[in-house]
């Protein structure tokens, strides 16, 4: 299935990024997970005509949907593919030495969830992939067919806080070898066992392959940092997050900078979270949760 028939992935928390990052007219921005280029294109909207902004993303079909969508504002925009944890080489080369506002969103796209032999979604028969990098090396399948029960204990257990990750791991090893998304998704509901609670039982431990594969957790940390130093005084960092470890993670270093280097004071001391209309109209939206920093 090309970009071109994909169904476009509507963006979280639009209005509420815009306001927290107090985008304004003829600002610089940088999106670290542009995507298909939602929020991307809200912030160009509202930045015209002579604002400037950069999008990474580490995903190359992801990047050729943004280009796409972003095409009327081509002569404001520069698109890299790249890891956001190089987020400061990234700036240097394309001379964004001191913005307005840095943008996270670390959901998965609609491209990633409903693309053909990514292998993210267990709803789905397709190879045991989940990198965001095609050109990457590992991937799910490496995880799942040659990490020890230990190995794979230990990941489902930090990664995907599930609580019957030794049970899974053993189920893992016992049915090798495990080729697709749909067939590692079987594996892990019989594990599982008893009912299902309101998520599907191969979420967490979907989400913890996912995490080792592509090293999210550390390229989050690494990013973070390098992206306070980019902000402009009164310059706003956000950060979506969608499950508790990126927001641990995020909670804990905007508190650290606030309160050790004192380099950034807390917008909101409360996660900012979707509206009921929002989650009615975009399920993906409902674990959403954003905070927001600004470098003072």
């Amino acid at each position: 299935m090309s970009v071109m028939t994909m169904a476009y992935h509507v963006p979280v928390l639009t209005q509420q990024v815009l306001e927290g990052l107090q985008v304004r007219v003829g600002g610089s921005y940088i999106d670290c997970t542009v995507g298909e280029g939602g929020h991307s294109k809200a912030i160009l909207e509202a930045i015209s005509p002579d604002g400037q902004l950069l999008g990474i993303d580490l995903d190359p079909q992801a990047l050729e949907s943004a280009e796409e969508h972003l095409h009327s504002y081509r002569d404001s925009t520069i698109l890299v593919n790249d890891n956001f944890r190089n987020i400061g080489r990234i700036a240097r080369d394309q001379r964004y030495y001191s913005v307005d506002g840095i943008l996270f969103d670390l959901g998965l796209s609609s491209l990633q969830l409903e693309g053909e032999e990514r292998g993210f979604s267990f709803r789905a028969d397709d190879p045991l992939d989940m990198r965001f990098d095609p050109g990457q090396e590992v991937t799910a399948w490496e995880v799942v067919n040659q990490y020890s029960q230990g190995e794979l204990t230990r990941i489902i257990g930090a990664y995907g806080e599930e609580r019957k990750a030794n049970r899974i791991a053993k189920e893992i090893l016992e049915n090798r070898p495990i080729d697709t998304s749909l067939h590692l998704a079987q594996v892990i509901t019989r594990a599982s066992r008893g009912p299902w609670g309101r998520i599907h039982p191969a979420t967490r431990t979907f989400q913890a392959i996912r995490i080792e594969v592509n090293r999210e957790l550390e390229s989050l940390e690494l990013a973070l940092s390098q992206a306070v130093s980019l902000l402009e005084r009164g310059g706003r960092l956000a950060v979506i997050s969608y499950h508790s470890l990126e927001d641990r993670l995020v909670k804990g270093f905007f508190r650290q900078e606030s309160r050790e280097t004192k380099s950034i004071r807390l917008i909101n001391k409360k996660i900012i979270s979707p509206s009921r209309e929002e989650v009615r109209t975009n399920h993906r939206s409902r674990s959403a949760r954003m905070r927001v920093a600004e470098r003072i």
